[in-house]
């Protein structure tokens, strides 16, 4: 027989390892999720072009400018195109886009293309609104307007 006093300190550390437990899972789940957000990969609209088949079922970021005239309201879902370093890629955004986009705009997409398309299908979309905005790969938007498409 075990003493009342000696089941009911085992309760109490049971249940504080059960209470440790959750809240070390929750923070785990919270530093991956942190993590995976980091480490979504970024591309230009050609190089996303170029490599297609490598990120068939891949998450990553898209950075283009909105081709003009390309835009298109279909219900709940936005269809256009972005162009960068003479490349287009065909996109669909699922969801409202920001105020402040609109034709002619440098914009970062998050998705991944869309199964057996070449059509990258877009969750957020990050618009360049102001002269602070600044990426990693700022030097790539200054290179692809030095050189421009040829004709």
């Amino acid at each position: 027989m075990t003493p009342t006093g000696t089941r009911g300190f085992e309760r109490s550390r049971l249940r504080l390892g059960i209470v440790i437990a959750v809240i070390c899972g929750a923070l785990a789940f919270l530093v991956l999720q942190g993590l995976g957000n980091a480490t979504t990969y970024f591309y230009n609209a050609d190089e996303a072009v170029d490599r297609r088949d490598e990120l068939a079922d891949d998450r990553f970021r898209l950075q283009g400018t909105v081709v003009p005239g390309s835009v298109r309201q279909t219900g709940e879902e936005v269809d256009f195109q972005v162009e960068f370093a003479c490349a287009s890629v065909d996109v669909r955004h699922q969801g409202d886009p920001p105020e402040l986009f609109a034709d002619g705009i440098p914009v970062v997409l998050e998705g991944g293309y869309a199964a057996d398309t070449d059509t990258f299908a877009s969750d957020r979309i990050l618009v360049r609104h102001t002269s602070e905005y600044r990426t990693e790969e700022a030097d790539r938007l200054a290179l692809a307007e030095e050189q421009g498409c040829p004709t």
